[in-house]
């Protein structure tokens, strides 16, 4: 991924906390039928060594009989793709329109990319643990009274675990694109913010959101 240096975010905090955000990730994977794309909610795990060198590990699962499973190999490099959102930018925003004519449209958006290498997991004790971390973190960010795995038949949760495959992508590198207009002057950036604060759609005033919250943020 091409990034200019303003855009450029390699904070591994940073990043983990934008997938925490936006937890739904495309896997891309060159298998054996060819190029394959799973849109897949992940969570994200730290390992911490006596060094104190992190380790990123990407947990999900997918369908049994999905054909990522058969057609690809432990140890696969893979790329997992994040997105934050994303809108066009009009030039009417730009202050300095009005004055040069000198503007163009753009499109401003956040990204993280994942590269790793890819392992399958079958283990139902695995699964199970995978699946109560994943819905705790999303329950408790969006429920008052949290679903809980335990709250479902045991018999039942066990029939779906045998239904499905653990992932577990370890990271080997990790970069994020944050285009939120950093290349202009302070001015028209603030003239881009009130555009998307005044705009009637929810769309570009949750980007607004995202560029108010990571201004400054870029390497």
């Amino acid at each position: 991924m091409n990034i200019p240096s303003k855009f450029k975010i390699t904070d591994s905090q940073l990043l983990i906390e934008f997938i925490q955000q936006y937890s739904l990730g495309t896997l891309i994977v060159n298998n054996d039928s060819g190029l394959d794309a799973n849109h897949i909610p992940f969570l994200v795990q730290t390992i911490k060594d006596q060094n104190g060198n992190l380790t990123i590990k990407l947990e999900g699962h997918v369908a049994h009989n999905n054909s990522l499973v058969g057609n690809s190999q432990d140890n696969q490099s893979v790329l997992v793709v994040f997105h934050g959102p994303n809108g066009y930018i009009s030039p009417n925003f730009y202050p300095s329109k009005l004055a040069t004519g000198k503007a163009v449209p753009t499109w401003n958006y956040s990204a993280v990319h994942v590269k790793g290498t890819i392992r399958f997991i079958h283990d139902q004790q695995w699964l199970l643990n995978h699946i109560q971390q994943l819905s705790d973190f999303h329950e408790a960010h969006s429920q008052t009274q949290p679903w809980s795995v335990n709250d479902a038949p045991k018999d039942y949760i066990k029939k779906m675990l045998q239904a499905v495959v653990g992932i577990e992508i370890t990271a080997s590198e990790m970069v994020g694109n944050f285009k939120h207009s950093q290349n202009k002057s302070d001015t028209d950036y603030a003239g881009v913010i009130e555009g998307l604060r005044n705009s009637p759609s929810d769309n570009d005033r949750l980007l607004q959101q995202s560029m108010t919250e990571t201004k400054g943020t870029s390497d």
